[in-house]
């Protein structure tokens, strides 16, 4: 129950058909102008058209804003009921700055000024406000998490300060501080009416061509075998040179229009509007939204009242589970579910405590209205893997404040053949087969209940684990090992010994996983470890074409049958679009592998420019049926030539070799390579062979001191040998020249690889920064990545990712700094939970790898270490 303050705020439940556009209304009267748009609009039809985007909610309706202002011809959005029904219009119209994701921040960042020229680009009231956004800390590690996100500032544009209770005080004067120990401040934050902004983002399309066209739902999308798509709806059907999914909670059912099941739920979601409040009323400039972490709440002024949304825990909130079983219901638009404030009473609680004046509030308003979830509360924006120009923009949670820099980032990937930056975090291939219905909805109920959840670095969730995706370690190795969750696979982390702390505690600072990694990495570099290494994506490559596909795909020259490389797929413009090892195991056959996070992503470039040039080729994703297990360190050749008549000597058997073996009468492809840097094998097999594989192999390396280790130790390990990692220090941001990669790019070679012509005039203009290694003496935190890099009082660049060097027992991390400042010797600082320390750029790599050692020694030079 409710204390006796709450049972004002009880009010009478809303009607289930509320008035379109009551909610969300700015404090002045809107123009409703676009309400009923031109008649030309509704009464022309198109045969054909360049884009299609099914879905009239604000994100659908920004993206064909942008492809018409960009100067693309045909583009028809096509709507249901009409504009702004489904999610969009019952919005609360949150607009924030702040995002934990670095590049999700320059999607907030393009949306907001976006929001903030709008009106006067199209004449219509956007109901805009900008009383900058306060989130609240109530307990230390609040504290430490908004140091974190404040590391991860300076190098953006967003305006981001901690400040202290007693400023908080002053912005907002109905707060009671007592429990407040900072705020995370965003100046420029605010809301905006969903309605008013959706009616001027088509405007703005309108104007500069596009066709709005609804009632208008699509009832049949059906591809060609040239790539286009015929789109039924009862107003006629259209010619589509590429169909993007906008639609909202029934992206579903889009998508299983063509056999594809898009992992979405709708969740309800529900928010209060308060009558006129006296003290909100006497106020002489409005409140700043208000974020209240603990109490998992958001509050903002509304008129002169106060507007209160709740995220409910993950056992209370409620997922629409009905829909994904049976479909929407037919014609649900704008209509809201039944309000449940039972479920919400806690935070109704929490936020009387935190803003009295609420205990005296009648409610005017209860909404309570589905909006959709992905897995992982990101939406799903990109070109989807196995289906030609079919692009989705999907899932979103938050779509008010992602509309316009989504519509921005779609449109400009859409126009130039390329992301305009990396947003690897939203690519739709980053979920595959395993996402079962079952695991979706766990996910998106623990993803509800965790909005606001303490942020750590490392951080783990686990609801719906396992997946179908395990390996067939994961029964031997589950009960002694911390498991982390990598595109549906379970692989350890880090493993523990008997009396040692187990379990999961996630910090922003040196944890219980420390001293077991360090003893890993020790294991690693002076005896023999194993690691599992199944979730690697990988792919068979075959055809005639299939050395010309993949000497246009790849910068670097194709190895030599029984060889293997690494190789770097570029965009147009010469950017890292990805990183991958090239085997080739017989003439014209080709094995592939990349990250686990980058599988499908990767696949679907390789499809697509294989179906572009009408190369002949069978490519094939094989990463379920393999399993991967790593063995290295110094002892790595002597347990393993115990297991095979195959001579593993370095002088038969050489680095970046591949050969097909028996180990202990298990086929395997052996690869003569570890991230590791150390002397190393990587054992493909098949998935069913695993564990024989691994207990054949533990069993020969007893006398060894075999043993087990996990991700975190082959993270300080790569980093010590130097070793780039994709999705760090290179990706869709970055050149491979600027990346320290020249030696992977082969600028010289016939043939013509994608981003060759960019690369060349990249190079002839020169660099402006490049990536560095740093060494830094810390106390208890260690970097990450992200954080800012200082030097002589301004932001010079950023890290890329970082880890705790136990060979010289400092921290240890990458960097981009401006070139200048890039030499050997030079001193920066890296900030780190609120404090700057003391950086050196080292000449790199900090440990040389076991084949440059080994060269060395031949030539008679020293190791170092």
């Amino acid at each position: 129950m409710l204390r006796a303050g709450a049972q004002r705020l009880r009010g009478l439940p809303l009607p289930r058909l509320p008035l379109p556009g009551l909610l969300g209304r700015p404090r002045s009267t809107c123009s409703r102008g676009e309400e009923n748009p031109p008649l030309s609009a509704e009464t022309r039809w198109k045969d054909r058209a360049e884009t299609v985007i099914i879905g009239g909610g604000c994100v659908g309706v920004s993206l064909a804003y942008h492809l018409a202002k960009a100067g693309m011809k045909d583009v028809v959005l096509l709507e249901k009921l009409e504009l702004t029904a489904g999610s969009t219009w019952h919005a609360a119209g949150l607009t924030t700055y702040f995002h934990p994701g670095i590049n999700l921040k320059k999607i907030h960042y393009y949306s907001i000024k976006l929001y903030e020229k709008l009106e006067e680009e199209t004449g219509q009231v956007v109901g805009f406000h900008q009383p900058g956004s306060i989130r609240i800390a109530t307990t230390p590690v609040r504290v430490d998490e908004f140091k974190y996100q404040m590391t991860r500032t300076g190098w953006h544009a967003t305006e981001q300060y901690i400040i202290e209770p007693e400023k908080i005080q002053e912005m907002f004067p109905l707060l009671n501080t007592s429990k407040v120990l900072a705020g995370l401040y965003n100046p420029g934050d605010g809301h905006i009416d969903p309605y008013s902004l959706t009616m001027a983002l088509a405007a703005g399309a309108r104007k500069y061509g596009a066709l709005l066209k609804y009632p208008a739902p699509v009832t049949s999308l059906k591809p060609r075998s040239d790539g286009t798509w015929d789109v039924e709806t009862p107003q006629g059907s259209m010619r589509a040179n590429r169909v993007v999914n906008a639609a909202g909670f029934w992206a579903r059912e889009v998508g299983k229009m063509i056999g594809l099941e898009h992992p979405l739920i709708p969740v309800q979601h529900q928010y209060l509007v308060t009558s006129t409040i006296p003290e909100v009323k006497a106020l002489k400039r409005e409140l700043p939204v208000l974020r209240d972490l603990e109490g998992s709440f958001y509050l903002r002024q509304e008129r002169d009242g106060l507007l209160f949304g709740p995220y409910e825990s993950q056992e209370k909130m409620k997922v629409q589970d009905s829909w994904v079983t049976s479909g929407v219901p037919p014609g649900f638009g704008k209509e809201l579910f039944e309000s449940d404030l039972d479920r919400i009473t806690e935070h109704v609680e929490a936020a009387m405590e935190l803003v009295p004046v609420l205990k005296k509030a009648d409610i005017i308003t209860i909404v309570n209205g589905p909006i959709t979830y992905s897995p992982d509360i990101l939406p799903m924006v990109g070109p989807h893997q196995g289906v030609r120009n079919y692009w989705v923009a999907v899932g979103f949670g938050y779509g008010i404040v992602h509309a316009g820099g989504v519509g921005k980032y779609l449109s400009d990937w859409i126009l130039h053949g390329e992301p305009p930056f990396d947003l690897i975090e939203l690519d739709p291939n980053r979920y595959g087969k395993w996402t079962t219905t079952e695991y979706t909805e766990a996910k998106a109920r623990e993803s509800y209940g965790f909005n606001n959840i303490v942020g750590y670095p490392k951080e783990e969730r686990f609801a719906g684990r396992p997946t179908q995706r395990v390996s067939g370690l994961y029964k031997i190795l589950q009960s002694k090992c911390s498991m982390g969750f990598h595109a549906g696979w379970e692989q350890p982390h880090w493993f523990y010994k008997p009396g040692q702390d187990t379990q999961y505690r996630p910090s922003f600072r040196r944890t219980n996983w420390f001293e077991p990694v360090g003893s890993e990495y020790k294991q690693v570099m002076q005896r023999v470890g194993v690691i599992d290494l199944s979730p690697f994506g990988k792919f068979n490559i075959k055809g005639q074409d299939s050395i010309r596909l993949l000497d246009h795909l790849f910068a670097n020259v194709i190895p030599k049958v029984g060889f293997t490389n690494i190789s770097h797929m570029l965009t147009p413009k010469g950017r890292v679009y990805a990183e991958l090892t090239v085997s080739h195991q017989s003439p014209g056959e080709f094995l592939l592998i990349t990250g686990s996070g980058s599988e499908l992503h990767d696949l679907r470039w390789i499809e697509e420019v294989a179906v572009r040039g009408g190369y002949d080729v069978e490519i094939k994703n094989v990463t379920d049926e393999l399993g991967v297990l790593g063995v290295a360190g110094p002892q790595a050749r002597k347990v393993l030539q115990k297991l095979t008549s195959e001579d593993l000597s370095d002088d038969v058997f050489k680095f970046l070799q591949t050969k097909s073996l028996q180990v202990s009468n298990i086929p395997v492809t052996a690869i003569r390579i570890s991230y590791t840097g150390e002397l190393g094998w990587e054992l493909y097999h098949r998935r069913e062979d695993s564990a024989a594989l691994y207990d054949v192999i533990m069993n020969a390396g007893q006398e060894e001191g075999i043993d087990n280790f996990g991700t975190y130790a082959l993270n300080a390990l790569r980093l010590e040998k130097a070793f780039r990692a994709w999705g760090s220090e290179m990706n869709c941001d970055t050149n491979p020249l600027e990346a320290g990669l020249e030696y992977f790019v082969k600028l010289n070679k016939p043939a013509d690889f994608i981003g060759k012509q960019a690369l060349k005039q990249i190079k002839a203009e020169g660099l402006k920064r490049r990536l560095v290694c740093l060494t830094l003496a810390t106390d208890d935190v260690d970097p990450e990545g992200n954080e800012s890099i200082w030097y002589d009082g301004k932001v010079v660049g950023n890290t890329t990712s970082g880890s705790y060097s136990y060979s010289i027992q400092r921290s240890l991390a990458f960097a981009y700094v401006p070139v200048e400042l890039g030499k050997v010797g030079q001193q920066v600082e890296v900030e780190l939970l609120g404090k700057n320390y003391p950086a050196i750029v080292i000449q790199e790599p900090l440990v040389l790898t076991e084949p440059t050692r080994n060269r060395l020694k031949k030539k008679g030079g020293k190791d170092k270490i």
